[in-house]
């Protein structure tokens, strides 16, 4: 595994459904076949996670049904042509950590791991640690792992609380939530204040990671016993550093990523995640203030090597409905030739609009748009050919004015990337909506006294300049609104 790779999250339903659409048969993850394996280790992802492969029961599936606001509506907004079955449920209201018998059960899922192994590629799968679905065995002989409300409790807040029946009478439950929001009515919330609960989960994240190489959990940052007790006005202790450790006690190497919002992505770094979502930087993407961006870029690589970079995901919009052309070009590059994981989402590099809610099993069949297509093919073979991007050093470089009193240098981001032997690029982006010029001191050794081609491999333009040059005043860019150059820097003589 390199140092930065890359991840393609795949909506598994919707997709096995496309899969038997235009095979005109049923397609189990077991059927899949092995050209589009193939293909995703073309594109070089070095991780596959499926979003959405586990058991769903009737109950949490109906309330996705019965739910007119927002989640019908966000279903009937994807799928104009929606029907009742096409809302499996939630993948996030876990009935039990089996693999969906329409996914092919646990067989199918062990031969689709084994075969994209063979391809040197990992799978990620789902693991949902603050709630369970409201089908899940624990209610019925387990109650006490779950949150207690009260009658009180329900007739307040009928949306946060629900009656379930249990093997000991009737319990009043709370709905699975986060401190800022209303309870997932198709949710229960587990009570990490009880230790039982935490020995509980702490088993089934073992056997889950069986079935995996590495896992995303869901809303991590929940758990935290600050968070917990601004939420539910109970302590409990912590349970990742424990969890974590006693998985990869048995899987060595085992990869664990975070859902993590409201800046803990380095508490739970240092809890043992290996990756957390970096909703910072895609967020100060969206506002397009280069200086916030850059200010970003100034973290030590002791944590940005461990935050999974996105320009959108099942939760975002997609980024084409989200960055105008050619903002979406200028924010991939800063996004994905930036250190930490690549995340990419299914459909990301064809165009796709269309945000898919994750209670659906069929999605709409969206054409390619053919320059997003092809931008993105570039960048995915650019990062799969040079290694300097994937196990190389990184560093921010600042831009510098160009000449005195000229401000466009503060609209640039850009970067050095160093490989085994002369491997050097340099990574240049104006995020600005008008024409920019700046210096850019280059940090590379030995660049005196030789003469270097820069070939911009995301374009056709290329640039002989003396070395001596380069070091200083600088590596002079003159860029349009949203452009950018990613150059490789080759000892050259004319």
């Amino acid at each position: 595994m390199p140092r930065y790779p890359s991840l393609l999250e795949i909506n598994t339903r919707p997709w096995l459904d496309r899969l038997s659409a235009d095979a005109g048969k049923k397609v189990t993850l077991a059927d899949v076949g092995d050209d589009i394996l193939d293909g995703l280790a073309r594109d070089g992802f070095d991780w596959i996670w499926l979003l959405s492969v586990w058991q769903i029961g009737p109950e949490s599936r109906a309330v996705s049904r019965q739910n007119p606001s927002p989640w019908r509506a966000e279903c009937e907004a994807a799928l104009p042509d929606l029907t009742e079955t096409d809302i499996a449920g939630s993948g996030f209201a876990i009935a039990d950590y089996k693999v969906n018998k329409d996914l092919g059960g646990a067989a199918a899922l062990a031969d689709f791991r084994s075969r994209l192994a063979k391809r040197g590629i990992k799978l990620m799968l789902d693991f949902v640690p603050n709630h369970t679905g409201l089908d899940s065995p624990w209610i019925r002989s387990q109650p006490d792992f779950y949150i207690q409300g009260s009658e009180a409790d329900l007739a307040a807040s009928p949306g946060n609380y629900w009656r379930a029946e249990t093997d000991g009478g009737p319990r009043i439950l709370a709905h699975g939530r986060d401190p800022n929001y209303p309870g997932w009515t198709d949710t229960l919330q587990l009570n990490y204040a009880n230790p039982a609960l935490q020995t509980a989960q702490m088993a089934k994240l073992a056997a889950v990671a069986k079935h995996c190489d590495g896992l995303r959990c869901d809303m991590a940052m929940l758990l935290l016993p600050e968070v917990f007790h601004r939420t539910w006005g109970v302590t409990p202790e912590p349970f990742w550093p424990k969890a974590i450790a006693a998985v990869r006690e048995a899987h060595p190497g085992f990869t664990f990523m975070a859902e993590v919002y409201w800046d803990l992505e380095w508490t739970l770094q240092h809890q043992g995640f290996d990756y957390c979502y970096d909703k910072r930087l895609y967020d100060r993407l969206c506002h397009a203030d280069a200086t916030q961006i850059r200010s970003h870029f100034v973290a030590g690589l002791d944590y940005q090597d461990k935050l999974a970079r996105f320009l959108e995901n099942h939760d975002e919009p997609r980024a084409a409905a989200t960055f105008p052309w050619p903002q979406h070009q200028a924010a991939a590059i800063v996004t994905f030739l930036s250190p930490g994981l690549r995340f990419f989402q299914q459909g990301e590099a064809k165009g796709a609009r269309v945000r898919l809610p994750t209670h659906l099993g069929r999605g709409p069949v969206e054409p390619p748009n053919p320059t997003i297509a092809a931008f993105y093919a570039r960048l995915l073979a650019v990062l799969k050919a040079n290694d300097a991007f994937r196990d190389g050093a990184w560093s921010l470089l600042e831009p510098r004015q160009a000449w005195p009193g000229n401000p466009t240098a503060d609209g640039f981001i850009a970067f050095a990337w160093e490989g085994a032997g002369e491997a050097r690029y340099v990574v240049v982006v104006n995020y600005t909506d008008h024409q920019g010029q700046c210096d850019l001191r280059l940090p590379f050794a030995g660049l005196a006294n030789k003469t270097w081609r820069l070939t911009d491999e995301m374009g056709s333009e290329f640039y002989d300049r003396e070395g001596a040059a380069l070091i200083d005043p600088g590596l002079y860019i003159d860029l349009g609104p949203r452009r950018f150059n990613v150059f490789k820097l080759e000892s050259w003589e004319a």
